[in-house]
């Protein structure tokens, strides 16, 4: 049986140009396009859809907001996030929101179809930057599970001053810059600058690379 895509993207060359790739495939059928995350919601609730490709950004209903609402309506059917950059913070609350994985939207045809079918597979997390995230780890990310994030970001023998340590913990938790400069008085720029020493201290290049290793203690390869 064909895997059922739905795509949802508000920028229609992307979502036409993804739907000729896709439909290339004999495995896959693209059953819909939706501009908005409430469109999108819709007809995943209403539709015949496995798959939803849900950009994290969109009008009316983001990504995120979409996400979580459809996955109490239908949690049968599968989400991954689109994003534009692999260390888009807020793929991290999308995976948090009920998301299986993410794919950067400049990954190559071959990478979405085989993104997509190892997700239809039943295999959990299959984007590069959160292959190390076993189902634990995966868990306690989507419930925001503070005690155990820091407990895993303990875990690590990095040593980080205590102010590092403050937001290591809030960043395995999935929170933005800005939630973070709320959460400990600072600024923005200042939260940046604790993330970019934190970042050069384990030797990662981005966001998410970070979270992984902090959660598993494994840089992504």
């Amino acid at each position: 049986m064909a895997i059922r895509i739905l795509i949802a993207d508000d920028q229609r060359l992307f979502r036409h140009s993804l739907r000729i790739v896709l439909e290339h495939e004999a495995d896959i059928t693209v059953v819909g396009e939706a501009s908005d995350g409430q469109e999108a919601y819709e007809q995943a609730r209403n539709g015949r859809a496995d798959l939803v490709l849900m950009d994290v950004e969109m009008p009316k209903l983001d990504g995120i907001a979409a996400t979580r609402a459809l996955v109490k309506a239908r949690p049968e059917i599968k989400i991954l996030m689109l994003s534009a950059y692999a260390d888009d913070e807020r793929v991290m609350h999308g995976i948090q929101a009920g998301a299986v994985g993410y794919i950067v939207k400049d990954a190559s045809p071959e990478e979405f179809v085989r993104i997509i079918r190892a997700t239809a597979a039943g295999q959990d997390i299959v984007s590069p930057y959160l292959a190390n995230l076993n189902p634990v780890v995966l868990a306690r990310m989507r419930k925001g599970d503070p005690d155990g994030a820091h407990r895993l970001s303990e875990a690590s023998s990095v040593d980080f001053s205590p102010r590092q340590q403050e937001i290591v913990d809030l960043l395995v938790l999935g929170k933005s810059n800005k939630e973070m400069a709320d959460k400990l008085c600072l600024s923005n720029d200042t939260v940046k600058a604790h993330l970019q020493h934190i970042f050069r201290k384990i030797g990662v290049a981005s966001r998410l690379e970070a979270v992984v290793f902090l959660l598993t203690g494994h840089r992504a390869t």
